[in-house]
């Protein structure tokens, strides 16, 4: 009598089942969601284009703004001093090109400084209103730079100055105290002291330069206006002290004029 081997079916186990069971499921929800996912991974392409695209423009500008500055750089120092025409020929180019880079880069690094350097040479064309323009649009535009923005309010100061408005200028150098980060304050309070100095206001002068002595004891200022404070102290107790009283003159006969008539005493006598 013969015995057969029963062969058991083959069947998975159930730990491969399942992950089949889940493979499954993954790659069907994946269908699901494949338009989705393109979508997305084209605006993700789309946006780096965008962005490649407005790092290349902004370099490009970049590069334009630089080599505009060189031209205006070139033209300022041009060895045309012997010639007027040629040295203010030069200048208005200069300008023109400053113009240019504030105008038509005014998001690149060149642009602040191209605005001070436009106001400089506004100035040195004698163009004073068309300056403090450029100046006021600095302040305006680049404030976030203290360092910057404290000499573009010195040198407003004095182009309102050389324009005779010097309540202007007290504000201008006012704002330079009052302005954190600032690096010229050793020197707004010197200027307001000579402002105030030459209003013939002594008790503003001195408290400027006071502030300044005990503030800023190693500046280039310093010792100007120790000696100032030493004259305007001399001044002041030369004032204060009282006048010494001069003595009477002695009474003398008034003298005859040889044109008075003789008197009575005269007649007898003769």
């Amino acid at each position: 009598m013969s015995y057969r081997i029963k062969v058991p079916a083959k069947t998975l186990p159930v730990d491969e089942a399942h992950m089949l069971s889940s493979l499954d499921h993954a790659l069907h929800r994946a269908g699901d969601y494949r338009r989705p996912l393109l979508v997305g991974l084209g605006v993700l392409v789309l946006a780096a284009a965008v962005v490649g695209g407005v790092f290349y423009v902004d370099r490009q500008a970049a590069q334009k703004a630089q080599d505009l500055e060189q031209e205006a750089m070139r033209f300022l120092t041009a060895p045309s001093a012997n010639d007027p025409q040629k040295a203010d020929h030069a200048l208005k180019e200069a300008i023109t090109r400053y113009r240019q880079i504030v105008d038509q880069y005014p998001r690149t690094s060149t642009a602040p400084l191209a605005l001070y350097h436009l106001g400089n040479t506004l100035v040195q064309a004698n163009e004073l209103s068309a300056a403090i323009e450029a100046y006021q649009r600095f302040l305006t535009s680049y404030s976030s730079n203290p360092s910057m923005a404290g000499l573009v309010q010195q040198r407003l100061a004095y182009v309102y100055l050389l324009k005779g408005d010097r309540d202007q200028a007290v504000k201008a150098l006012t704002g330079i105290l009052e302005t954190p980060g600032t690096l010229n304050r050793d020197q707004a309070l010197f200027e307001l002291a000579r402002l105030e100095e030459s209003q013939s206001r002594p008790e503003g002068a001195l408290a400027h330069y006071q502030e300044l002595i005990k503030t800023y004891p190693n500046s280039p200022f310093t010792s100007e206006a120790t000696i100032r404070t030493k004259i305007m102290d001399v001044k002041k107790s030369q004032e204060s002290t009282p006048a010494s009283t001069s003595t009477a003159p002695a009474i003398t006969a008034p003298q005859k004029s040889p044109l008075a008539p003789p008197s009575s005493a005269d007649k007898k006598k003769s």
